[in-house]
């Protein structure tokens, strides 16, 4: 690659979203560079599920295979560098990476992804994506019918704990300090035997992130296999924000139904931008941003 290079797309961020976006524009003989910082923010999670004809794989093993199918199409380029810096506008980006090069884009995407931001309790951050977990369409067959816990308050854990009992009928909402939850789903919680401990949580015990068992404040240990939790997050690429894309109440990135950001020329696409956090969505996002962005250089979006 050569610094001050022009590319039709430059695509920051190269996991599911990014390298599908790629794949599109690579087929639409699009000049394009990806620019990785090869920080995933499942990099501790052993297999990724609900994905046709991936199910069971490592991440690692879906985004290499990915990439090496992507990087056979002549026009796309791949660089395990951040971006730092971004100036210009539409028609006329450039980015600087992480070592001080400078390419130019006609259009950026953003695939960024998020940055979860672990509680302060020991053997959390250990667990997470392997043991500890968000999403049971992702994770929760492989947990059924065991010990299972909710780390979460209020009404939003009523509505998770509803979900989750399909998964097993040894369940427990971990309120983390005093409930919030209100009396009447307090009685539909125990209708549907699905039991509230409101001990602070002192530690997640586990094998290599694996759980173990829960320790209570109080020196109680529970059985515990499987944890399902929101933790808060950031966004991974503070760029977006500094260009001026408008973001959500939530903190995602926001994009119209083609992936456009409110900014001209800047498109967002995976996890960025959506609370769907698994790989078909950040692949048909990717699909989708790729498409229009073609779409748009030859002027008919």
């Amino acid at each position: 690659m050569k610094n001050q290079e022009l590319f039709d797309v430059v695509i920051i961020g190269g996991s599911y979203a990014g390298l599908s976006a790629a794949l599109a524009l690579g087929r639409a003989i699009r000049p394009v560079l990806v620019l990785d910082s090869g920080q995933p923010c499942n990099h501790q999670t052993p297999h990724s599920h609900n994905f046709l004809t991936q199910d069971g794989s490592t991440p690692a093993a879906i985004t290499a295979l990915a990439k090496a199918q992507v990087l056979a199409y002549p026009t796309v380029q791949y660089l395990s560098e951040a971006a730092v810096a971004v100036a210009g506008e539409n028609d006329q980006f450039a980015v600087t990476t992480a070592a001080g090069s400078i390419v130019k884009a006609r259009k950026l995407l953003f695939a960024t992804g998020i940055r979860d931001l672990m509680p302060a309790i020991p053997g959390f951050a250990e667990s997470w994506g392997i043991s500890v977990i968000h999403c049971p369409y992702c994770h929760g067959y492989e947990y059924r019918g065991q010990p299972t816990g909710i780390l979460l308050n209020g009404d939003p854990a009523v509505e998770l704990g509803r979900l989750i009992r399909n998964w097993t009928d040894e369940l427990t909402i971990f309120t983390n300090g005093k409930s919030s939850i209100q009396p009447a789903h307090r009685q539909q919680l125990a209708a549907s035997h699905i039991a509230v401990e409101e001990a602070p949580v002192q530690q997640l015990a586990h094998r290599d992130g694996y759980l173990t068992h829960v320790v209570l404040a109080d020196g109680r240990q529970r059985p515990l296999t499987a944890l399902y939790a929101r933790p808060p997050f950031e966004q991974h690429c503070a760029l977006p924000r500094a260009l001026g894309c408008v973001h959500t109440e939530a903190g995602y990135v926001e994009v119209d139904g083609f992936q456009k950001t409110s900014v001209a020329g800047i498109y967002a696409a995976g996890d960025a931008t959506s609370m769907m956090r698994a790989v078909s969505w950040a692949v048909t996002a990717g699909t989708m941003a790729g498409v229009f962005l073609n779409k748009e250089l030859l002027g008919i979006a």
